[in-house]
Parts: C-alpha cells; structure tokens; sequence
C-alpha cells in the first residue's frame, strides 16, 4: 500500500488529525519546483498541513490513459492549496474529486448564437476546468509545465481553484467568497472598471503583462489575475495595481 493510500485509510469517516505527509516525499516535493522557495518555513509548514488534508478528503483518478501517481498527486494537492493558505481548508469544501488527463483534453460545448439563435456543437480542447460542485479537471502535461516553470504567469491548478473559490458565492461571475473586511461593492466596482480597461487593450491589440485569456470573461479575468498573483506578482502589480491590491487582501 502506498502513502498516500495509507494517508486515506487512516482519515476514513471519522473526524481524527489527518496524517502528516511523509518528510521525504514533502522534500522532493519542493525541491521539484522553485515556485515553493518564494514561501517562508511558517508558509511551507502550513501549505504541508493543508496539502495532506487534501490529500485526505479529496478523491484523485486518472484519465484518458494517464498513469496516475503519489508524488503527482501531492504535487497537485499542494499547488491547490497555494490560494487558501491564508484562509484555511474550508474555503476548499463543496467539492470532491480531482480528474487528471495526461495532456490536454476534448469536451463538447454547445454555443448559442444571441443574434440568430441558432444552436451549434463543436469539441473544445483544454487544460483545466472547474464543475460546480463537481471535479476539478487537470491536464498533468501542464501542471509539470507549470512546477518546471513557475514564474512564467501561467498555473492551471491556481487557475482553476480560483474558479471554486468564484462559485462558493453560488455563481461563477468573477466575484469570489470574499473574507470579513472585504467589501462585495469595492471587489465588483474594482474588478469591473479592470476588466473593461483589459479588453480595451486586448481588443486595440496592445501587450499585456498577464495572458490576454483573461479578456474572455469577468470570470477568466479573476482566475487568470489569481494564477499571475502566484507566478508573476510583479507583472501584475505593474499592469493591473488594482487588482493585485485586491488579491493581495483576498490571498493574503
């Protein structure tokens, strides 16, 4: 049996202190990637704690033929923890599975034209996504991308707890539970004028400091502002200052 099956077994379903993750695996772990050095020994201490509670109350499979393995998943426990280790593991409940695919993968989406309203279907290929309430969805391709890669402004398992964080409000609209202290007006009047001003840009073809996805909806703005916080602060203070004071408060 390995660790981290050992780690599950010993939550079962009752309340008990969750097993701590194995020094040497929490080792290699962050070693694996210099994103983990831009944290304090009290940040990697908590991270840790976190990382091994997910571990224990979250369930992980794999798809699309992916081989599935400890060490990924702890590497994704932790990345997922990153946006809460402020605010605790709670901010993570609602949801419960975590589906990784060895690479990008296909779903089918349908659009519905406004305009005419005419109805099409097509196959869309991604890298993460996010169910209410559901999964989490992972292409691992990226996830390592990302850890070998940190500073870079990209981070799809960031990205995509930051849309759980969206829909613990009960929609996913850009506008995420927000802690005590935090105005819901100052975040929506904040967030709205930024985002206007981005697609602005974007849509006039100017270089932003984050990736021009983020001009897709107010929703892709707040996931994609939440990944740059983590992965490249600087870019997003110097472009998006509003923001990244708001993230600063959410994220701590």
């Amino acid at each position: 049996m390995s660790w981290l099956s050992r780690l599950r077994n010993a939550w079962g379903g009752v309340p008990r202190p969750v097993p701590a993750i194995d020094d040497a695996n929490w080792r290699d772990l962050v070693a694996s990637s210099d994103l983990f050095s831009t944290l304090d020994e009290r940040e990697r201490g908590m991270l840790r704690q976190l990382a091994a509670r997910f571990l224990a109350r979250k369930s992980f499979s794999a798809a699309g033929g992916h081989d599935l393995t400890d060490r990924q998943c702890l590497a994704i426990a932790a990345l997922a923890c990153l946006p809460v280790l402020e605010r605790g593991f709670e901010w993570l409940e609602g949801w419960s599975e975590v589906i990784v695919y060895p690479g990008g993968f296909r779903v089918r989406r349908e659009h519905h034209d406004e305009h005419t309203g005419v109805v099409t279907e097509g196959d869309e290929e991604l890298i993460g996504e996010a169910w209410e309430r559901g999964p989490v969805i992972l292409s691992w391709a990226d996830v390592q991308e990302d850890l070998a890669h940190p500073f870079e402004g990209l981070n799809v398992v960031v990205h995509e707890i930051a849309h759980k964080l969206d829909m613990l409000d009960g929609a996913m609209n850009g506008v995420p539970r927000l802690p005590d202290g935090m105005s819901r007006r100052e975040w929506i009047a904040t967030m709205q004028a930024a985002y206007d001003a981005f697609t602005a840009r974007v849509d006039d073809g100017e270089e932003t400091g984050i990736d021009p996805y983020a001009a897709e909806s107010p929703e892709e703005f707040f996931a994609v502002a939440a990944e740059a916080w983590f992965s490249t602060p600087q870019a997003l203070e110097h472009d998006l200052p509003t923001v990244a004071a708001l993230l600063r408060r959410l994220f701590r």
